[in-house]
């Protein structure tokens, strides 16, 4: 058995962490879409668009938790980071089917924390699922989030036992996901960082559900100006091979 790589994330933020530990563990380089752009090593957004003069972190009453599938820390579109980035106390954990992080069982039963689990309440019994936030308890309500495609989701949520006793929290999606840089197959799956803002909305942290979809969308504009840089320089060099071959 190989020994456990000692890691120190770099930077304070979670998700981020996680990245730096994944790509220290990989046996060979992750290629995600659009590899071949110089991104900055913080935001992982394209140099150019790079988006972290605009990081500005604030507390909040809420904790965030983001159980994420094995290569989802890796891709510059994940969004779970950015509730990190303005919510510096989220912790994040990679998902395994055959083991659970020993510190994520030490905080699901912390006893200053209300964990609550982020799924659709049709995957749960009736009697498991609420619509609410109990403050009265005088804990902080802790938001457990499957971060993954859809698909990967659900196995997160299937194969968990330690997650299973945990009330469901349901967010109903009153509209379609805003999110322009992965498609979803229903309007009712939104991207994790805008479950995020809607939770700190019903709890009734508005500042802090407003800075976040702030964030979100100077974001989403940043990556997608990267995008449309990638399209043109792909279109330029198609033009230039084509006039190579007339030659």
């Amino acid at each position: 058995m190989e020994p456990e790589i000692e890691f120190t994330p770099s930077v304070d933020n979670a998700v981020l962490g996680l990245r730096e530990k994944r790509l220290a563990q990989s046996t060979r380089s992750y290629k995600a879409r659009g590899c071949r752009v110089i991104r900055c090593t913080r935001c992982l957004l394209p140099k150019i668009h790079c988006l972290c003069s605009s990081i500005s972190p604030m507390t909040s009453d809420s904790r965030f938790c983001l159980l994420m599938y094995d290569t989802e820390p890796l891709k510059p579109s994940n969004t779970g980071r950015l509730i990190a980035d303005i919510l510096p106390e989220t912790t994040a954990f990679i998902w395994s089917r055959t083991t659970v992080d020993p510190q994520l069982l030490t905080l699901l039963s912390d006893n200053s924390y209300q964990p609550y689990l982020i799924f659709p309440a049709s995957y749960a019994l009736p009697g498991r699922v609420t619509k609410t936030v109990d403050k009265q308890l005088g804990k902080h309500p802790l938001f457990i989030m499957l971060d993954g495609t859809w698909a990967e989701a659900r196995k997160m949520f299937r194969k968990s036992p330690y997650l299973d006793n945990l009330p469901i929290l349901a967010i109903e999606a009153d509209e379609s996901s805003d999110y322009l840089l992965r498609e979803a197959s229903t309007k009712e799956q939104l991207c994790t960082v805008e479950v995020a803002i809607k939770l700190l909305a019903q709890v009734n942290e508005i500042t802090a559900s407003e800075q976040l979809n702030s964030y979100f969308v100077n974001f989403k504009q940043r990556y997608l100006a990267g995008k449309a840089n990638r399209s043109l320089e792909s279109l330029i060099a198609h033009s230039a091979e084509n006039c190579t071959a007339k030659l």
